[in-house]
């Protein structure tokens, strides 16, 4: 990457912490995963990782959200990133921004889930309103699928249906309202700030 691209890369990271410090997750509401998702898919997986990994470090600095989830938080906004660079290129106009948006519904149900996988198996005797403690919390020396399953009602009562959901809501919404409108002025920043390769001296 050149000087261009990394200034887009800083630029884009200072947005997105501004997003994240205004919408501040508040019932799943993140606006920093739809342009994350976008500057993906226009400037390519490489860039939506290192993106997502800037992103939620920037973030959590401005918001003292700082912790030992931080690096988890960080490796899976990379993922997020990194996967909308690797979506089908062959989509363009309206197909595109329904492929992005479905993209950013699925992407939010999965960063919850990752995210709940790094914390869940060190959560004892886990309180959950109407259930058993032993029924959704991690059982060292049990079966994988009997903890599979504890993990997988864990997530569907405590992050499925209330701050997975919102920020699917408010990923689909940002792309499909804003999202032509964006793409367009992120393409005509990649055609300026496109990489050039110097072409190797004649040896002969």
């Amino acid at each position: 990457m050149d000087a261009r691209v990394l200034a887009l890369l800083g630029v884009l990271s200072a947005v997105n912490a501004v997003l994240r410090l205004l919408s501040a997750g508040t019932a799943g509401l993140e606006l920093v995963f739809f342009l994350l998702i976008l500057g993906g898919r226009v400037f390519g997986a490489g860039f939506g990782f290192v993106l997502g990994c800037t992103s939620l470090f920037a973030s959590a600095l401005m918001t003292a959200g700082a912790g030992p989830w931080l690096p988890f938080q960080m490796l899976v906004a990379g993922w997020v990133g990194m996967g909308a660079g690797l979506l089908p290129r062959r989509f363009t106009g309206r197909a595109e921004i329904v492929l992005l948006a479905a993209y950013g519904v699925l992407s939010a149900y999965l960063y919850g889930l990752l995210m709940n996988l790094q914390g869940w198996p060190f959560i004892a005797g886990v309180q959950v309103p109407g259930q058993d403690s032993t029924a959704v919390s991690y059982a060292p020396g049990a079966p994988v699928l009997e903890n599979l399953h504890h993990f997988l009602v864990y997530t569907v009562l405590t992050s499925t249906g209330g701050w997975d959901t919102g920020r699917a809501i408010t990923n689909a919404l940002a792309i499909a309202l804003l999202g032509p409108a964006v793409l367009t002025t992120l393409r005509r920043a990649s055609r300026r700030a496109r990489i050039t390769r110097t072409p190797a001296p004649d040896r002969g």
